[in-house]
């Protein structure tokens, strides 16, 4: 089984991750702030260099203010097409 770093299911969260975030002009900068987390962790994750847990996962959706039900959502989707 692949690393799920590396799935398309991965690859999709990542966007609407990004996307959500973007879509508020919210920087990556604010983002960690709001987390109380290093620059350098929203940009790992949004790059695809590190991945989320399911508890920070849910802060993360908090911290943009999101459903995480959604991401969830988008994610099997992504996962029964294949």
């Amino acid at each position: 089984m692949t690393n799920s770093i590396y799935t398309n299911e991965m690859l999709a969260l990542r966007l609407w991750l990004k996307n959500q975030r973007k879509s508020q002009k919210i920087s990556m900068r604010h983002l960690a702030e709001r987390m109380d987390k290093p620059h350098s962790f929203i940009q790992k994750v949004e790059q695809g260099e590190r991945r989320l847990d399911v508890v920070e996962y849910v802060w993360y959706c908090s911290a943009l203010g999101i459903n995480p039900q959604t991401g969830i959502d988008l994610v099997k989707q992504h996962y029964l097409h294949k």
